[in-house]
């Protein structure tokens, strides 16, 4: 990635999807499963990337590198939600967001937040390998003004 490039890193820029908590998200205790927060932020960064064009090739895809995430309060059925990713760094070959979940009608309410770590690789070898050439640019046309939530 050129100097040019790194400037151009949309960073702070937040992409947020709406979802809704479904009946089966919750666990016995009657609040939704510590382990769906998992895949609600998967879920968004599975839409960014396709939204962008640089999702999942059958050459080169993405692996998660790292993935952590802090239970504020319980989540309880029904609910609406967005899902929110803050860009927080773009590498050579990874890319990094903030990651949280709020009500979609309270979006300063965060129930959940935590952070993400992406690594594109050559999915023969399961090496790292540069992001594309245009990745920069694609991310750019998806990040919004950075957010004054979390």
């Amino acid at each position: 990635m050129s100097d040019n490039d790194r400037n151009a890193v949309p960073v702070g820029g937040v992409f947020t999807i709406r979802m809704a908590v479904r009946w089966g998200d919750m666990d016995a205790v009657g609040h939704v499963n510590n382990t769906l927060y998992f895949q609600y932020f998967e879920e968004a960064r599975v839409v960014m990337l396709e939204r962008v064009g640089l999702g999942f090739g059958v050459e080169r895809g993405w692996v998660l590198a790292h993935a952590s995430c802090d239970f504020l309060k319980p989540l309880l059925y029904p609910a609406r939600i967005d899902v929110s990713l803050r860009l927080l760094r773009v590498g050579r070959s990874s890319v990094e967001f903030d990651v949280w979940v709020a009500l979609a009608d309270e979006p300063d309410s965060v129930y959940a937040r935590g952070r993400n770590v992406m690594v594109f690789i050559d999915n023969e070898t399961g090496r790292s390998v540069a992001l594309p050439p245009n990745a920069v640019q694609r991310l750019s046309t998806i990040f919004l003004v950075p957010s004054a939530r979390v």
